[in-house]
């Protein structure tokens, strides 16, 4: 069986041999519902899913590559990890009338940036981890811009929820899942393609070091800077390619 044939057969065992987080039943039906579309339009080859906690509190960061990958990304961690995502997502998504009704009622996380409530979805993100919940960041903040698609310098929400909690930081790096919908713009499906959905989730981010302290500036810079690499790596690893060195990976401002 190849490594391909054994993602998919992963991927249709019953949910409840699966999922480690046990669902509330709007969830359930949100992952059954993920699986089957996903199974339909994409082809999961999946890696290294052992590598995110079965249990407590876990911060993952992930590349962004398209509108759509957070599908792509779900399907990996619900029916790979057996964990429910908390996406960290912005208002934007929020305000949206369908879509946000659907974020409110599975739990995600707002971020308000640009204002002066953005500094509450990094307290809400805390205490989903102390609570033992698996939350999602995508460290650059947006669809990457980089022209060949490797992940652009993080800002510092994800380094500052990581030293605040001192929860695990797992880099997951995810590719082909943009040629379902390409770009930063939104566009129409091309489900005719049903791409392979790459997905690998690299070792945990080493900040032990770092934690302890009230996160000054350099801390944080550091702490991005890691979290950068681990990215690249996992990114790299998902892609076979060399990925460009991070150099000092200085976070954005917030916003």
């Amino acid at each position: 069986m190849s490594s391909l044939d054994a993602t998919r057969a992963r991927t249709r065992r019953p949910l409840r041999s699966v999922l480690h987080d046990p669902p509330e039943p709007l969830l359930h039906r949100v992952i059954v519902l993920l699986g089957w579309l996903m199974r339909r339009l994409t082809r999961p080859d999946w890696r290294h899913a052992d590598r995110i906690p079965a249990s407590g509190g876990v911060l993952v960061v992930v590349n962004h590559v398209s509108h759509v990958d957070f599908l792509g990304y779900g399907h990996f961690l619900t029916w790979g990890a057996g964990r429910w995502p908390r996406f960290m997502a912005k208002a934007e998504l929020f305000d949206a009338p369908l879509l946000g009704r659907l974020l409110r009622a599975t739990a995600q996380i707002r971020v308000d940036r640009r204002s002066d409530r953005a500094a509450a979805s990094v307290t809400a993100a805390r205490e989903a981890i102390a609570a033992g919940q698996a939350v999602t960041i995508y460290p650059e903040g947006t669809i990457t811009s980089d022209p060949d698609g490797w992940p652009m310098p993080p800002r510092s929400g994800a380094a500052r929820i990581a030293l605040a909690t001192g929860c695990p930081v797992v880099p997951v790096g995810q590719w082909g899942i943009q040629e379902l919908m390409p770009g930063k713009r939104p566009g129409m499906l091309r489900f005719w393609r049903r791409p392979v959905c790459r997905v690998v989730a690299g070792p945990p981010v080493a900040l032990d070091d770092l934690r302890g302290h009230d996160p000054d500036g350099l801390r944080l810079r550091e702490a991005s800077a890691r979290i950068h690499a681990a990215l690249l790596a996992a990114v790299g690893e998902v892609r076979q390619q060399v990925p460009p060195p991070a150099g000092s990976a200085q976070p954005r401002e917030r916003r």
